[in-house]
């Protein structure tokens, strides 16, 4: 019996090896296909450079932050690679954080991104996660060991607004995007927040960005933002909270950071995390 069990455990061993390996080709045929349409919707970015005497009609306290985080004629960003690890609560209320790690692309012009993650559901048991906006779609992909589909919803409406929102809130790591000339609106709301609006073909978004003291992006809210509850896409309240800024490539960007829902029951909290390598393209 004992020999049984040893060759039972052992094809069991070899079949979610197996297992493995295929989601794990597949996952990454999948990242290159997306990726691919994110890198052929890239349009020019103009102007290359960055003009902070061109600031004069915002808001005094964006024009704060573009001036601390930004420096005269350097060049516009044109797209992004980034690599974070952290926490993510996959229970909702019940709390249930899992490590994960990441690999993210960004490109400023189109907007257009692919959060490319690795969530620990236990040891040797990973959910992969596309969490995107590629040519005017969003897409939110997950699936166990990357190949038992978990989510996977696409298209405009609803899910693109959100993943544009996801886009325009952290481009406080790539600050050159929110300049006016990359489409952004700003409005002042209050001596600390403003109002910023980007629209996308027929998507258009507004968040709220807060200023700390030393006049950098300290949160960002939505007062609506597709959540997934279930088989359904619910509106509910979102924030991010940036911290640990630091200079990279020029830019002073924040290395930490911390998204929630905001429900009636309270904050949510579902990802914490860090960067832990960031590359920048420059425009040109």
């Amino acid at each position: 019996m004992p020999g049984k069990l040893l060759i039972a455990a052992g094809m069991l061993a070899t079949v979610s090896l197996a297992g493995t390996a295929l989601g794990k080709r597949r996952w990454k045929e999948g990242t290159s296909m997306l990726r691919e349409r994110i890198e052929a919707a890239r349009l020019p970015v103009v102007p290359g450079t960055v003009d902070l005497d061109a600031l004069d009609a915002l808001p005094a306290l964006v024009q704060r932050y573009f001036r601390a985080v930004l420096q005269q004629g350097m060049p516009m960003v044109a797209s992004v690679r980034m690599q974070h690890r952290g926490m993510f609560n996959m229970g909702g209320q019940a709390a249930s954080w899992k490590p994960f790690r990441s690999d993210q692309l960004v490109v400023t012009r189109r907007p257009g991104f692919d959060w490319d993650a690795r969530i620990m559901m236990m040891p040797g048991l990973p959910v992969h996660v596309h969490d995107a906006y590629a040519a005017g779609e969003g897409v939110l992909h997950a699936a166990l060991l990357g190949l038992v589909s978990l989510a996977d919803m696409r298209g405009g409406a609803g899910i693109a607004q959100g993943e544009l929102m996801r886009f325009l809130a952290e481009a406080a790591w790539y600050p050159t995007a929110l300049l006016p000339g990359q489409g952004v609106r700003w409005e002042a709301v209050d001596a600390s927040e403003a109002r910023a609006t980007l629209t996308d073909g027929s998507v258009s978004v507004a968040l709220q960005f807060r200023f700390n003291a030393e006049g950098l992006i300290d949160t960002v809210r939505a007062e609506a933002r597709g959540r997934t509850v279930g088989k359904r896409i619910v509106p509910t309240p979102w924030q991010g909270r940036f911290w640990n800024y630091q200079r990279r490539s020029g830019m002073l960007v924040p290395l930490e950071g911390e998204v929630a829902w905001l429900t009636a029951e309270g904050a949510l909290p579902y990802w914490r995390g860090s960067i832990t390598d960031i590359k920048y393209q420059a425009a040109g």
